[in-house]
């Protein structure tokens, strides 16, 4: 029987800097069969030489959320595999 793992991305405008240079961050959330969660964070700036194009600046965010979200699953995993055996593992990306 399949289990199902769901991620969800939420993306935010944010007026941090200047208003000539938008930013946007994203949050991801992975969602796991049992309910347990885990959070990758990420954000974007527009260059200022740059055309603004806000569906790339999201791309961006959530690109970094997700790979984010990947790098502490697998130190997650590391962790869990080490509480297992009783010793220092290290995961390979």
């Amino acid at each position: 029987m399949p289990r199902t793992w769901t991620v969800t991305i939420d993306l935010f405008d944010a007026d941090e800097v200047r208003s000539d240079e938008p930013i946007t961050t994203a949050h991801a959330v992975l969602t796991t069969a049992t309910g347990g969660t885990l959070n990758g964070y990420g954000r974007a700036r527009l260059n200022p030489d740059d055309e603004n194009v806000p569906e790339i600046g999201e791309e961006l965010a959530a690109a970094r959320a997700l790979r984010d979200l990947a790098d502490r699953l697998l130190r997650t995993t590391s962790d869990d595999i080490a509480a297992r055996e009783h010793r220092q593992v290290r995961l390979h990306p």
